[in-house]
């Protein structure tokens, strides 16, 4: 019996008991448990010769690959916390997620040599795995490169580091207010706390081929591997132009016989009005996972009728605390303009919802959701300021604290004992399932030469989930065009949190106390589409 206490035991556990069985699978190319442990130890070892340690940390910076998932847990076995950086990042965020926590070899692939080069010098990277033999330009840049091929000459031993569960595992960059994204950290046992969640409540088996859907970088990839790997799995890699394409999904889920897939509402929207359901055979899907943002009753009812012996799950819970809440969505006989709600509290986890003194609000009254359970992180890397903002603790008595993580989002407990999500007490928004910070949105405008102030705002897309607006007023004697402040942006956000419409103002309506007035702005966006 295999006593599962670090993330990458349970590959190992997969590789002893199922060495054979399929783990990951992508475009055809597999990994079996048994070649998934390998490659992960020969990985480990490549690592701690180039000077990684325990605790460091090291960057994953490739597309979906197989070599994905032996950087995830090669570089835990090596003791140190893997951190996802999004390939489609601006250089400039690459580079700030790169220096603010302190990566010195990276896993890459040769689509990304020009990026590792121009990192080089400008933050602390040194060494990089997965570039081809000749590797420039970034071995022109002083930068050692270390090839797959060269790492399969290693042993396939695990280096023999101590790890504890309290050990970081990951730390995962999300929009941050201040301008500059924030890393949110996990440990083993915050991890583990997830994924046994994941595959005990969706009663994984070996038998599931669970599909990743979503990108390293968000937080619903976790489930996708690790609870998978618990439950003796495969994970089915969904190649990123095939998430782009409803009709092309489809025809995945079809071909791959999948079992259980996790993703984001807008992305199930799709599904349901462009992916030609009608032509596939989906009976292999016993189990629809969505969270992010609240999916339409509407398309969640037609979407539920087409695939009757489906069920489905609202999974409800930041980043910070996953899967704090599950809802296991009945039959809905009729169309209803009420959000779905977001269910009870998951097993092991204890909920307060309070009011802006921290007081319990009485049962129905709404308030922020506090959260604590197995699954929470320990804060932000290097922002004492914002983890001393972002938890409360209960003292019970001496030195015994409960820990509880601030949400910021609002709830409602019902009469039936569920719970709905109201909104945010921030402003923090969700966009087809990213986080976006409007206040990073706003900095980032305002850091143009020409922009004197900047207004961004959020409203409803029609799809279910939210489009970001911005307006800019320019400094006198300044002029500039849209194309060249979208250019700007581009150096500065993903493109995700780019706004869906900017204008330039002459003047920004202003409230009593001087203040841009930003319900005026999203109101006057909205009059156009009332049906928004």
């Amino acid at each position: 019996m295999f006593d599962v206490y670090l993330v990458h035991q349970a590959i190992d556990q997969g590789a002893t008991l199922q060495p054979d069985r399929e783990a990951i699978r992508f475009r055809g190319e597999r990994l079996t448990y048994g070649a998934l442990q390998t490659r992960a130890n020969q990985l480990a070892r490549t690592l701690g010769d180039l000077g990684v340690a325990r605790h460091d940390r090291v960057g994953i910076y490739l597309y979906k690959s197989v070599e994905m998932a032996v950087a995830i847990y090669g570089i835990m076995k090596a003791g140190a916390a893997f951190v996802p950086l999004d390939p489609l990042v601006p250089q400039e965020r690459l580079n700030f997620m790169l220096q603010d926590c302190g990566i010195e070899v990276v896993i890459s692939e040769p689509r990304k040599k020009r990026e590792v080069a121009a990192a080089a010098g400008v933050t602390p990277l040194r060494a990089v795995i997965g570039l081809d033999e000749h590797g420039a330009p970034a071995a022109d840049a002083g930068l050692q490169i270390i090839t797959w091929s060269a790492v399969a000459q290693q042993p396939d031993v695990q280096p023999p580091i101590t790890v504890m569960e309290q050990d970081l595992a990951y730390i995962m960059y999300t929009s941050g207010s201040t301008g500059q994204p924030k890393g949110m950290m996990h440990t083993h046992r915050s991890s583990l706390g997830f994924a046994r969640w994941g595959a005990r409540l969706y009663a994984m088996t070996p038998e599931d081929r669970v599909a990743s859907h979503a990108p390293l970088h968000f937080d619903l990839s976790v489930v996708d591997f690790f609870s998978t790997a618990l439950a003796g799995g495969t994970v089915v890699m969904v190649p990123e132009p095939v998430t782009k394409f409803p009709a092309s999904f489809s025809q995945f889920i079809d071909d791959e016989q999948l079992t259980i897939i996790f993703t984001v509402p807008y992305a199930l929207i799709q599904l349901l009005l462009y992916g030609a359901l009608e032509e596939r055979n989906l009976g292999s899907l016993r189990w629809v996972l969505f969270g992010g943002e609240p999916y339409p009753t509407g398309h969640l009812r037609a979407l539920m009728e087409r695939l009757p012996w489906a069920r489905f799950s609202n999974v409800f819970g930041p980043a910070e605390t996953p899967a704090c809440f599950n809802f296991e969505v009945p039959p809905l006989p009729a169309p209803t303009p009420d959000p779905l709600p977001i269910g009870r509290p998951s097993t092991n986890r204890d909920i307060l919802v309070v009011d802006e003194d921290d007081n319990p609000v009485p049962a129905g009254a709404p308030g922020e959701l506090l959260v604590r359970g197995p699954s929470i992180t320990p804060g932000y890397w290097q922002r004492p300021e914002l983890n001393a903002r972002a938890f409360l603790r209960v003292t019970l008595f001496d030195r015994f604290d409960l820990v509880y993580f601030r949400t910021g989002d609002l709830v409602q407990q019902l009469p039936d004992g569920s719970y709905r999500f109201i909104g945010r007490k921030d402003r923090m928004v969700k966009t087809r399932g990213y986080r976006v910070e409007l206040d990073e949105v706003e900095a980032a405008l305002v850091s143009h030469p020409a922009v004197e102030e900047a207004a961004v705002f959020a409203i409803p897309d029609g799809s279910g989930s939210n489009a970001v607006h911005a307006a800019v007023v320019l400094r006198d004697g300044f002029t500039t065009a849209i194309c060249d402040l979208k250019a700007h942006l581009s150096g500065k956000l993903p493109r995700y949190a780019h706004p869906a419409d900017l204008t330039i103002r002459g003047s920004f309506p202003r409230t009593t106390s001087d203040k841009i007035d930003r319900h005026a702005l999203r109101q006057e966006a909205l009059s156009p589409n009332p049906e928004l």
